[in-house]
């Protein structure tokens, strides 16, 4: 199953600035974005030929606003995404396509296990890659006023593709966002990153291990994965650690760490910038997370997700399962959204009243932590909010 929330790539494309208007009329839509797709040097006949048919998909919408299973504690996700069959097939793709995971740390300085964990998450090792109509996935997203400029020039990309042979706009499927194939990659990332890596002649990400995997890598590498360094490890704390310097906002060398007390589960601390990761507060799970892991959140902006991502990474590398902890309920939705009311009554910003324990809630609730005197872990108690 697809779990991951729409991913937020650099570099879309060079299309001109978004003209066709959002909402209103979908088939004014339509004759806007084809005149724009004319001004990036299609053809009339070329766009009349690819968006002949395209329609509105309301189930498109429906994912777009219903992405609830972010809310689920970081165990809990980890717990859903991470079964042993997960495992025991991504040491078998390991070792099937060995030679390909070689090529892809040696060309793009990616490893295996975070190639896998992407794949595995994403289309279960190719086995399910969506089943949305892409031409209007993209389409429906593009006139959605929500988000139109990261949409449309996805949508002018997807018409470059298809000009390429590589995108057929009546049969090409994929996710509810737009992402294709078995790493889900929109169709910008495939012009700019696409890799043949069978040597085929074509990028094909949906039929081609070789060309999927190694497309992937090159996205990590250009989005800033930096070789043979970490990404994430499991530590241990001190009782009296400074709960205000966790989270990303705080970097430390490994080593200023571990003069405070923080203990790596195995291995030592990397001599790198990295910030200590609490998903559920000072007595759940916890983290050091250095640059690499913040790459990630260039595929997925899902806190729950790139953790749990790089967490399966290092099982796949032998890790034990994380040591979960007893940390405090996850406050319910209702509650979770009350707080954010509070929080943004106090004139933070949460992001939106969406009960998703987000970035900016984490931070605002951080800062009433130390304001009140509890632990400033970011992780909101009920405590905290009859405080509030």
């Amino acid at each position: 199953m697809r779990f991951a929330a729409l991913a937020l790539i650099a570099g879309l494309s060079a299309s001109s600035a978004i003209a066709a208007p959002c909402g209103g009329n979908f088939a004014d839509f339509i004759a806007a974005i084809k005149i724009e797709a004319q001004q990036n040097g299609v053809s009339a006949a070329e766009a009349d030929r690819f968006f002949r048919g395209i329609t509105q998909d309301p189930k498109v919408l429906k994912a777009d606003r219903a992405q609830g299973i972010f809310r689920k504690t970081f165990t809990d996700f980890s717990r859903s995404l991470i079964s042993q069959n997960r495992l025991d097939s991504g040491k078998a793709n390991a070792a099937k396509h060995a030679d390909l995971f070689a090529r892809a740390q040696a060309e793009y300085g990616v490893p295996p296990g975070i190639l896998l964990a992407f794949w595995a998450f994403e289309t279960d090792f190719g086995a399910f890659q969506g089943d949305f109509n892409t031409a209007n996935a993209l389409a429906t997203l593009s006139h959605d006023c929500r988000r139109p400029d990261l949409f449309q020039p996805q949508l002018l990309a997807a018409v470059t593709l298809w000009q390429k042979g590589m995108f057929d706009p009546a049969t090409t499927t994929g996710a509810w966002a737009g992402e294709i194939g078995m790493v889900q990659m929109l169709p910008a990332d495939i012009l700019n990153r696409g890799v043949d890596g069978d040597g085929d002649g074509a990028v094909s990400l949906k039929t081609s291990v070789a060309d999927a995997i190694l497309s992937g890598a090159a996205m990590l590498r250009d989005l800033g994965w930096r070789k043979d360094e970490p990404w994430l490890q499991e530590v241990t704390l001190p009782p009296a650690l400074p709960w205000e310097k966790t989270g990303l906002r705080t970097q430390l060398t490994g080593p200023e760490w571990a003069a405070m007390g923080v203990k790596p589960r195995q291995g030592t601390l990397a001599n790198l910038p990295a910030s200590i990761l609490l998903p559920e507060g000072h007595k759940g799970p916890a983290f050091i997370a250095y640059p690499n892991y913040s790459t990630l959140f260039n595929w997925n902006q899902s806190f729950v997700y790139v953790t749990t991502a790089a967490y399966f990474a290092n099982r796949l590398n032998g890790a034990p399962v994380f040591t979960p902890g007893t940390p405090d309920p996850q406050l319910s939705l209702e509650d979770t959204k009350t707080l954010q009311q509070k929080l943004q009554t106090r004139g933070y910003d949460v992001g939106g009243i969406d009960g998703i324990l987000g970035t900016n809630t984490r931070e605002a609730v951080r800062q009433e932590q130390r304001r009140l005197g509890l632990p400033a872990d970011a992780w909101p108690t009920l405590e905290l909010l009859g405080l509030l």
